[in-house]
């Protein structure tokens, strides 16, 4: 073999080992821009603000779809915005004072920015006595509080029909504006307000909202969470 021929044979190796080099570098570097890419995209998921609705059925959205319910309307409408925040729906069908201060700890396993306390209807339906209702809500405000500062609480008022008597009905009411002001959290007057009592406007229960009656509650809900993102 003449050294021409060594020398063409050299190059062409070399030549080879270059381009081999390139193409690994190259999809190393795609690899690497993937992987960016999608941390990026958990990380912008993982500073999404949080706002979380404790309730009872009337946050679940008993006998409706979830999304057509006042909560997944405020998620629809933030998105709309395009505003930085997702939606935790916390109800549960049936809930009492008593029985969300209990399960409250699992919803605080993660900061929420925004929390909505929609309890105690279901105290006043059962005629719970109006003193430990109004205990529990102040505890659960305290335990949010005291875990995390910062979060902007509102709490929803209720109404109950004199089933347990004028008197109950009456101091059952009064509970809300009561606890709002010691624990100075924001207050929803009256979460129902133009949907309790309207047949069209609600199941054949009369209890629970139709999905026109959540597009009310939701009306009445949003102004107060519009306020504080």
């Amino acid at each position: 073999m003449n050294l021409s021929l060594k020398g063409f044979i050299l190059y062409t190796l070399i030549a080879l080992f270059a381009v081999t080099l390139a193409s690994c570098s190259g999809g190393e570097k795609k690899s690497n821009e993937t992987t960016d890419e999608s941390t990026a995209n958990t990380e912008t998921h993982a500073k999404k603000k949080t706002i979380l609705f404790f309730g009872n059925s009337l946050t679940a959205g008993y006998g409706i779809d979830p999304e057509d319910a006042f909560a997944g309307l405020t998620q629809e409408r933030i998105d709309s915005l395009g505003k930085n925040y997702r939606v935790i729906n916390g109800g549960l069908s049936g809930e009492t004072t008593a029985g969300g201060l209990s399960r409250l700890d699992w919803f605080l396993e993660e900061e929420p920015n925004i929390f909505v306390l929609e309890l105690g209807g279901n105290d006043g339906l059962r005629g719970i006595q109006l003193s430990e209702t109004k205990n529990n809500l102040l505890a659960i405000i305290d335990k949010v509080r005291a875990k995390y500062p910062q979060t902007h609480i509102i709490l929803a008022g209720m109404q109950i029909p004199p089933n347990m008597g004028q008197e109950y009905t009456d101091e059952f009411q009064k509970i809300y504006p009561a606890v709002a002001a010691e624990k100075n959290v924001t207050l929803i007057p009256f979460l129902l307000e133009g949907v309790a009592g309207d047949p069209a406007l609600n199941l054949p229960d009369g209890i629970h909202p139709t999905e026109e009656g959540h597009q009310i509650v939701f009306e009445t809900v949003w102004p107060f969470i519009e306020a504080s993102i």
